[in-house]
């Protein structure tokens, strides 16, 4: 076959179909380059999922007849100054999208340049370009899309239903409106508006609450904590949620880079790392992270449509994004989310049904739950709170029938113990309210941060048995743990081989108190058998240490007294992350004296 250069249409085909994908790609581009001219105010029409009619009107500094023309040829720019491909400070090049979906559908620009009397418009119909006319329009740009598509019928075939293509171009206009809390942006189908946004002014970070707020619901701001974080030249800033506060899908993490929305890797890993402490593998938190840094450090260039970045230093920013994160988490101390309350008062109304939330259900069947039949049969084998008897159980008279003089409960956030029911919640009274306290979760978050606080110190103390411990677990199972022996004894786990398919424990945590030996290890077995043999145990501390606080903390069926209840409230709001065990369930459930009365129609 002959070589030839391809026409000018056809070229302009193949480079839409990198960047104009679907109608919510057209309307990326145009809200870009709205926000690159300095609008304040951005409105898009769409109607039939876009397809048919996309407007994108904004009220920035505009263009000339001689601009527009311009602007509609390949590879025309006013957005590199320096001609500097890696050091790009803007969203995109007015003149790269415009060329690709005017070769592809019906291309109308109406404009009038900031400080000019007229306006003029430009129409390209399949990519062939009509002169500039006058035309009235009070300011800024006006850009309008028709009959997308039509050029190339053959990817007509590939959009969805209108429906699905409205909320493509919905969710596009979130995601910047998120980065851009200053600008104003609604969306209509022409008939009724689903997107109102409009523009704020304060402080940045109340100004970014607000608009997320708006977006992701009004319960994101109540469970949200501010990070604020900077290394060397790379900031980060944004609200992340409780861990408590989590969903079944990484749908609600919003990534920007200088503004720009991606979809990151190495980010959407950071976050996983940060929270893996504290949530299911199978749970995900909600969080809008917005990251700046010098334009020379990351290349936008990776993806046509830029929504995926390459960092010159990845591990500076994934540090960051995992140190900051724990940092806030760390700061929110005991504080549990805002909807575990409202979700517990939901379970009251008739009709109610049973509910998995938290990351319940079989991905979670190692964590013992206090109905568990495992639960209920299991010996009293606690941690001891410090400075406390280990005696195993308490007489009902033991239980403080009345609050001691000398405490004042508004003293303390999670208030003072009143009882126990079902050996299993304790119930205490705050200065407004109730507070109940899973004992089983509760102890096991403390124990797991006892853990990491010895290991960052000076190690983990050992409590020798008087009779080791013979553990038959099988072959594989043994040889998994015996591959990890010196990186156990570092935790204060000493095990040897003792035969085929079997360990002997010869040493564990002091810190675990007694513990139930067996247990202990065929859950390390298990939790080992998914890890890369590569990864060192300190890189999934926080797994290791949470199935061995699970195996060392209080258990449901133990009766506390007064003091070891009161002791455990106390430990709880001077610990960080006690708002949640180790698989991001709540260890608390706190309810206002309001909503209880509501109960009761006393409101």
């Amino acid at each position: 076959m002959t070589l030839r250069r391809l026409p000018e249409h056809l070229v302009n085909q193949i480079a839409a179909g990198e960047v104009v994908e679907r109608p919510a790609s057209v309307a990326k581009e145009l809200i870009e380059n709205a926000i690159d001219a300095g609008a304040t105010s951005i409105d898009v029409t769409a109607r039939d999922g876009g397809q048919a009619y996309l407007e994108v009107t904004d009220d920035g500094f505009g263009m000339t007849a001689d601009e527009m023309v311009l602007a509609v040829e390949r590879h025309a720019t006013s957005k590199l100054p320096d001609d500097d491909l890696i050091d790009i400070r803007s969203l995109g090049f007015r003149g790269e999208a415009l060329p690709s979906v005017g070769a592809v559908a019906r291309l109308v620009i109406t404009s009038r340049k900031a400080g000019h009397d007229d306006s003029w418009t430009i129409t390209v119909d399949g990519g062939k370009l009509k002169p500039p006319q006058p035309a009235a329009l009070g300011k800024g740009t006006r850009v309008e899309v028709g009959d997308l598509f039509q050029a190339t019928p053959a990817r007509l075939k590939f959009l969805k239903t209108v429906r699905t293509e409205m909320g493509r171009i919905a969710e596009t206009i979130n995601r910047l409106a998120m980065a851009y809390p200053e600008i104003g942006f609604r969306l209509s189908d022409g008939q009724r508006r689903s997107i109102d946004l409009p523009a704020l002014s304060g402080d940045l970070f109340e100004c970014r609450l607000n608009r997320l707020s708006a977006i992701m619901g009004r319960d994101f701001a109540d469970n949200a904590i501010r990070i604020d974080a900077l290394r060397d030249d790379v900031g980060l800033s944004g609200h992340a949620s409780l861990p408590t506060f989590n969903r079944g899908n990484a749908g609600m993490q919003f990534l920007f880079v200088n503004g720009r929305p991606v979809r990151d890797k190495l980010i959407v890993g950071a976050i996983r790392g940060a929270y893996r402490d504290f949530l299911s593998h199978d749970r995900h938190p909600l969080v809008a992270l917005f990251l700046d840094l010098p334009a020379r450090d990351v290349d936008v260039n990776v993806h046509p449509a830029k929504t995926e970045v390459r960092f010159r230093d990845a591990g500076q920013v994934r540090g960051l994004i995992v140190g900051a994160l724990k940092h806030g988490l760390a700061e929110a101390g005991h504080r549990a989310s805002t909807s575990v309350a409202g979700q517990t008062l939901g379970a009251f109304r008739p009709g109610a049904g049973p509910s998995v939330p938290y990351g319940h259900g079989p991905s979670s069947a190692g964590f013992h739950d206090g109905h568990s039949k495992e639960a209920q049969h299991a010996d009293a084998f606690h941690a001891p709170l410090p400075g406390l008897s280990d005696a195993p159980t308490a007489r009902e008279a033991d239980l403080p029938p009345h609050l001691p003089e000398e405490h004042a409960i508004g003293d303390y956030p999670l208030g003072v113990a009143r009882t126990q029911v079902h050996e299993t919640y304790v119930v205490a009274q705050t200065a407004d309210g109730i507070v109940i306290v899973d004992q089983h979760a509760a102890h096991e978050r403390l124990v797991h941060e006892r853990i990491k606080s010895a290991l960052e110190g000076n190690g983990v103390k050992r409590q020798g048995l008087l009779i080791p411990d013979i553990v038959e677990l099988g072959e594989h199972a043994a040889g998994r743990l015996l591959d990890r022996a010196d990186e156990l004894a570092e935790l204060g786990l000493a095990i040897e081989g003792f035969g085929p398919g079997a360990i002997m424990v010869r040493e564990t945590p002091a810190l675990l108190g007694e513990v139930d030996v067996q247990g202990l290890l065929r859950d390390l077995a298990d939790d080992f058998d998914s890890y890369d043999e590569a990864i060192a145990i300190k890189n999934r501390l926080g797994d290791v240490c949470a199935t061995m606080a699970c195996h060392g903390s209080i258990r449901a069926g133990r009766r506390l007294t007064g003091q070891e209840m009161n002791a455990l409230l106390r430990e709880m709001e001077a610990t960080p992350y006690s708002g949640q065990c180790s698989h991001g369930r709540p260890t608390y459930v706190e309810l206002k004296l309001g909503d209880i009365e509501k109960l009761f129609g006393r409101r």
